[in-house]
Formats: C-alpha cells, structure tokens, sequence
C-alpha cells in the first residue's frame, strides 16, 4: 500500500524587530499580512528580524490562518496583533482583504543567525518557501516564490 503524507513546511518571513520582538514575548498572537504562502502544508514561520537587526531570531508554529475582509479581520484579531487599529488599516491601505496568521508555539534562538549562513538567502520581499530534506546539513535548501 502506497501512502503519500505531504511533509510539513517551513516559510521564512521578514519581520520587523519591534513586531519579531512582541511575538517572542508572547504580547502578539497574530502577525499580519497583504498576502502569504498558499500551500496549505506550511506549519512552522522562521522569523528574520528585519533592520536594523538582520537576523534569523526564532521560529513559530501556525495555528492557523484567518483570511477575510479588513474589518471582520480586525473585529476577530485586534488588540491581539501587536498593532492599533490605525496602524492596522494603514497597513492594509488599498487592500479590502487580508491575512492573519495566528501564532502558536514560539521557538526563540539563543543565538541569533545570520540568514546567509543559516539559509543562503536574501531577505525575502514577502516569503520564501524553506526546503528541509537536507535537515542535518549546516544550510537548508530554499525555493522562492512571489
């Protein structure tokens, strides 16, 4: 018998330091997007702290993903985003729908990575799909998406 299980995936975001650090501390449970990976397999965020830290700072499980117009979006996450309301829809500006990814179990590094070294990669515009097949070498292997 023939069972063919999609393995679990792994996305690097780029996130702000000041938002990276909120979801650490465990203050931001939502973390907000224009638009995001579609593969449905993706269970885990490896977080990049943007500049002016520019460093792979941990990890975090999805729990789930919430897709839907800008204000129901709000009425179900906000106060839980680490971001105020006019923050929020500055940030959505144009768009009349979004994403929020609920965040689970958070995974901080002790020792921050440089993303070169950790993945071979440049900071990702929106996301990139991470590879971990070759888990126990020192650099995953990435595929880019846009």
């Amino acid at each position: 018998m023939l069972c063919s299980q999609a393995k679990p995936m792994r996305v690097l975001l780029s996130i702000k330091p000041v938002f990276a650090a909120l979801i650490f501390s465990g203050k931001k449970e939502f973390e907000y997007r224009r638009t995001i990976f579609r593969n449905p397999q993706v269970k885990t965020v490896v977080v990049y702290a943007s500049a002016p830290e520019k460093k792979v700072v941990g990890e975090f499980e999805v729990a789930d993903v919430h897709y839907d117009d800008i204000h129901t979006l709000w009425a179900k996450t906000g106060g839980r985003g680490g971001i105020s309301r006019e923050t929020f829809l500055d940030y959505f500006s144009g768009k009349t729908s979004g994403f929020a990814i609920e965040i689970g179990e958070v995974r901080y590094y002790s020792q921050p990575r440089h993303l070169k070294e950790m993945f071979n990669v440049r900071p990702p515009q929106s996301f990139v799909y991470l590879d971990t097949r070759n888990a126990n070498t020192a650099k995953d292997e990435v595929r880019h998406f846009s």
